[in-house]
């Protein structure tokens, strides 16, 4: 089934991450995990860099200043 597109039907989690329940035509209904497709969403991008947590604590800031003009 490489390359292969098919039917998501409905999606389950399952002990070893996201499962897709899947039309496998001839083969009937699949169960494959979703990290073995084109589909993977990573659940933890991993970690922050620097420049990144410079720029939320930027964001964090003028939202703490945007509450104190309401006030």
């Amino acid at each position: 089934m490489a390359g292969q597109r098919r039917e998501v039907l409905f999606e389950r989690r399952v002990p070893n991450g996201l499962g897709l329940s899947c039309d496998g035509g001839p083969l009937g209904r699949i169960l494959v995990l979703a990290a073995w497709t084109d589909r993977v969403v990573p659940e933890h991008p991993g970690r922050l860099s620097y420049e990144a947590l410079v720029d939320l604590a930027a964001v964090i800031t003028a939202l703490r200043g945007r509450s104190g003009e309401d006030a």
